[in-house]
């Protein structure tokens, strides 16, 4: 594999505290030196990247890429070209597919699948119950053989606290986390939005925070029961935000995720029925946005995630009632946060790289596969960033097969400019 230096470009790696103006040297496909003005054979390929940042790889922790069984709306290719468009070297893709990722066969397909379309990493969260059924674990430790690096009934919420439990036991021995939906369906079920003065005034059925936080408090107990990682992701309101803080100042190991929407949109904007604000969890009131906000300056909100959800043109373009909940997110993700959190300071930028990579990669157990860093023999997973490129969302020019975003239309500056994967340029 031929030399690449990365030259003159702001390096961020939070992995290491290093912010600056440097020179990444990539041999074989692995960073073999971080320094100013290094020196090299003529023959080593230059990428100029005076003006750019230059970061570890990115990582979306929850995407959904609908391979197998709905590869109208999204497939591991045209999901990695997406990933690949918006700065992200590594996915993790969601188990609720058709047929559910809940055995080895079906892990093992989609990990040659995106080795043969070889754009950027995607790795598979395994299914926690046979069918996301919510009564029998699946076989997790055979799906670890073949690569699952975490296990989720995204979508659905175990309601079953005795079979939470086991699953919690069962994978505390493998090594990898779940990743929890938290949701108490008695609670939610045919809710349309977050309760408040909103779904009030458009007559829609509402969705107390409740729902959430029942869950989150459930979970948390269990954790503390049974010493297993939990993960508990896009969370939405201040009292998950509240109850993790506690969590975690108590030694109990979980952590969390947040999405871009539940940090930058609020119900107010269901108003006029769009139903690419139609999410789950729902978008919720501003004092639930200010204390997520919050969380992601103390410490408290571990990584920032997409939870990238395409849909077809036919599920959204309905009735609020009948739409389907989610909105894509891997193109818009680094742009909607650099604009509205760095540029509107409330993190800085290295707070944000951590929460997008490193933090990703250390959740998920990449670190030790040399992911979320960009230490000398660490695998060359670079995400490339313009912070002043000017652009605009515009849903039909996006690599994703599905054009379901709520932010269309906006005007964001800082993009990504190229990702590098594995040491090579990603073109598309």
């Amino acid at each position: 594999m031929a030399s690449l230096l990365v030259r003159g470009g702001r390096v961020i790696d939070p992995s290491r505290k290093f912010d600056g103006i440097a020179d990444v040297m990539i041999e074989n496909g692995i960073v073999t030196a971080v320094e100013p003005k290094l020196k090299a054979d003529p023959k080593v390929k230059v990428y100029e990247a005076k003006g750019l940042m230059v970061t570890p790889g990115l990582i979306d922790m929850h995407v959904h890429l609908r391979e197998p069984g709905r590869e109208d709306e999204e497939t591991v290719e045209s999901g990695a070209r997406a990933a690949a468009a918006g700065g992200f070297t590594s996915v993790n893709c969601m188990p609720n597919t058709d047929p559910v990722i809940d055995n080895a066969s079906v892990v093992r397909m989609l990990r040659d699948r995106a080795e043969a379309v070889g754009l950027v990493n995607v790795y598979v969260t395994g299914a926690i119950t046979k069918g996301l059924e919510g009564k029998e674990i699946s076989d997790m430790g055979d799906m670890v053989k073949f690569g699952a690096v975490a296990f989720s009934d995204d979508g659905r919420s175990i309601m079953d606290a005795e079979v939470m439990r086991r699953a919690m036991e069962y994978v505390k021995m493998l090594g990898v986390p779940l990743i929890i939906h938290p949701e108490d369906h008695s609670l939610s079920r045919n809710g349309q939005m977050h309760e408040g003065y909103y779904s009030t005034l458009l007559g829609l059925k509402p969705i107390p925070a409740q729902a959430e936080e029942v869950i989150v408090a459930r979970d948390i107990r269990l954790a503390a029961l049974t010493k297993s990682r939990v993960h508990l992701t896009h969370i939405s309101t201040k009292g998950s935000m509240e109850m993790v803080k506690i969590a975690k100042l108590h030694h109990i190991p979980v952590t969390c995720d947040v999405t871009p929407h539940h940090l930058t949109l609020h119900d107010s904007d269901c108003v006029g029925y769009d139903t690419n604000y139609k999410v789950n969890p729902p978008l919720r009131g501003e004092a639930d946005v200010l204390a997520l906000r919050h969380g992601l300056v103390d410490g408290t909100i571990d990584a920032i995630a997409s939870d990238h959800a395409p849909h077809a043109v036919q599920e959204k373009e309905c009735e609020w009632e009948y739409a389907a909940c989610g909105k894509i997110g891997l193109e818009s993700t680094l742009g909607v946060m650099l604009t509205k959190l760095v540029g509107e300071d409330v993190i800085s930028l290295p707070v944000l790289i951590d929460k997008m990579s490193c933090a990703p990669a250390r959740l998920l157990g990449l670190d030790k596969t040399g992911r979320g860093t960009l230490a000398v023999g660490s695998v060359a997973d670079i995400t490339l960033i313009d912070p002043k490129r000017e652009w605009t969302v515009d849903p039909n020019t996006l690599q994703s097969k599905s054009k379901n975003t709520p932010y269309g239309g906006w005007e964001l500056t800082g993009r990504a400019a190229d990702v590098i994967v594995g040491g090579k340029i990603v073109r598309l």
